[in-house]
């Protein structure tokens, strides 16, 4: 395909499955595991920890699959803003998908902010003497470096993409196979007493915690979908990569975490004051292979890391673009780069709220941070997306889908628990941070900021509901689509 802008000036088609595919792991497999090993362990309260990267891999493979049908379906750019805004314009007009870019502007830069802070974690390793000012410092030059890269065309950034996903298959491969040249089976399956016992009130309460951890690791199987209007041949390509990215990074994170707690005693991960707590790649590299080669694949991870982030803006700053369009956010949004057809102020708004989510994340907690962005993220993407599913299927049978989730409606069930369980133990597992309240209080304020918009817009409650089926104009012929709206 040329790679002219198309004739009414939108996105242009250039990303395959590979690249597709490796966009979506380089943003999974970023710092995420390396800095939530620890994490896992402390909450599980031993090396049964693995249970959350388990359960945290069928949440989002169940959840990928609702992507998968969605994503093929409707290959806009913005993923979730447009299927919200189709499945449920019929009785609450455009309030959803405005909700919905309200707190994608909030948790998409959070998530790229725990990046940031696990970069300057594992820069420790190297720099022990790095203070909190020089770090803060660090984090903030690589937020702007990584702006300044994706002002670019969308080829440019395809070819740095693959290149970065080369290195982070190799970082964590390299710490694979380390730890598995000293692999110690008692060391990685030596449970504590009463470790699997579900009538302990512990327990559920460390899976909860777990299941939230392993979700957020397991984050970004879903960047292609933002940035569908960019991608070849959509209907086979986005649920491929979702579907694969997925598998691939379980199989990877599984590996990851037996092999660490085969060379790392567990205990050493709880203590605040031990590199195996911050730095736990380091650390087993250093074990194993020796200073030296830690502090190579140390190196690796932070690339690692600076990928993460790089494809986690890539896709979050497409968010904004059709909801500014569509007069469903504001609307210097819509403005695309005149030469690189990129959405200009999404970048750079998502660059700053990244920096200030960094400087928040580097004076708390980092689970705390996790909780807060999760909790966000679940009434208005998650589950009003399973729903979504549903509610096109009724109101859009006519509606191409090219892909259809299997086993339909039970990966949306399993998705739908998940995400109840993570939400409702949040503030359990955060006692005093209070994640629950503020995620309300973000989603009432985007619904009072909703009501000025519509009010200014004279769109409903203020003026009449504006239907529009797009995506049906390539539905299937024999299959008449939905009455009018109710």
């Amino acid at each position: 395909m040329s790679g002219s802008p198309p004739p009414g000036g939108g996105f242009v088609r250039r990303v395959g499955l590979f690249q597709a595919t490796a966009i979506n792991m380089s943003q999974m497999c970023g710092i995420g595991p390396f800095v939530t090993i620890p994490l896992m362990v402390a909450a599980f309260g031993g090396p049964q920890a693995v249970i959350g990267f388990v359960a945290g891999a069928v949440l989002a493979l169940a959840d990928g699959l609702v992507w998968a049908e969605l994503g093929a379906a409707m290959p806009g750019s913005g993923g979730s803003y447009v299927y919200l805004r189709q499945a449920f314009q019929y009785r609450t007009g455009r309030l959803m998908p405005f909700l919905f870019v309200w707190t994608a502007m909030l948790f998409i830069p959070l998530i790229m902010s725990t990046g940031v802070v696990g970069f300057v974690q594992y820069l420790g390793y190297l720099a022990p003497h790095l203070g909190q000012t020089s770090g803060d410092l660090v984090g903030l030059g690589v937020i702007a470096l990584v702006v300044l890269l994706l002002w670019r065309g969308i080829e440019n950034i395809a070819r740095i993409t693959a290149v970065m996903w080369a290195v982070m298959v190799t970082s964590v491969l390299l710490v694979i196979v380390a730890a598995a040249t000293h692999f110690s089976a008692h060391l990685a399956f030596t449970y504590p007493a009463h470790a699997f016992d579900p009538g302990s009130g512990h327990f559920w309460l460390g899976f909860a915690a777990g299941l939230t951890i392993g979700i957020y690791d397991y984050l970004g199987y879903n960047t292609t979908a933002y940035m569908a209007a960019e991608v070849k041949d959509p209907g086979r390509v986005l649920p491929r990569s979702i579907i694969y990215s997925i598998l691939g990074i379980m199989a990877i994170y599984l590996l990851l975490q037996i092999g660490t707690l085969g060379v790392i005693d567990w205990h050493r991960m709880t203590h605040a004051d031990d590199i195996a707590s911050t730095s736990v790649a380091s650390a087993v590299l250093e074990k194993t292979w020796g200073r030296a080669a830690a502090d190579i694949v140390t190196v690796l991870i932070l690339i690692t890391a600076f990928a993460s982030v790089f494809t986690g803006l890539l896709g979050g700053s497409r968010v904004p673009y059709d909801a500014a369009r569509d007069r469903v956010f504001f609307r210097p949004y819509a403005a695309l780069h005149p030469r690189h057809r990129f959405p200009m102020l999404g970048l750079a708004t998502m660059g700053v709220i990244t920096a200030i989510g960094f400087l928040i994340g580097r004076h708390t907690d980092l689970a705390t941070l996790i909780q807060l962005l999760t909790t966000v993220m679940v009434i208005v993407q998650a589950l009003a997306q399973i729903v979504a599913v549903t509610v096109l299927r009724r109101r859009q049978p006519g509606l191409r889908r090219p892909y259809r989730m299997w086993l339909y409606p039970l990966p949306g069930i399993v998705a739908f628990v998940g995400w109840c369980v993570i939400y409702g133990y949040a503030d359990k597992n955060s006692p005093g941070r209070h994640p629950i309240e503020w995620s309300l209080a973000w989603l009432v304020l985007g619904c009072a900021a909703f009501l000025v918009w519509a009010r200014f817009e004279k769109v409903w409650p203020f003026g009449p509901k504006e239907i529009s089926e797009e995506y049906l104009k390539g539905a299937d012929p024999d299959v008449e689509p939905a009455g009018s709206p109710g």
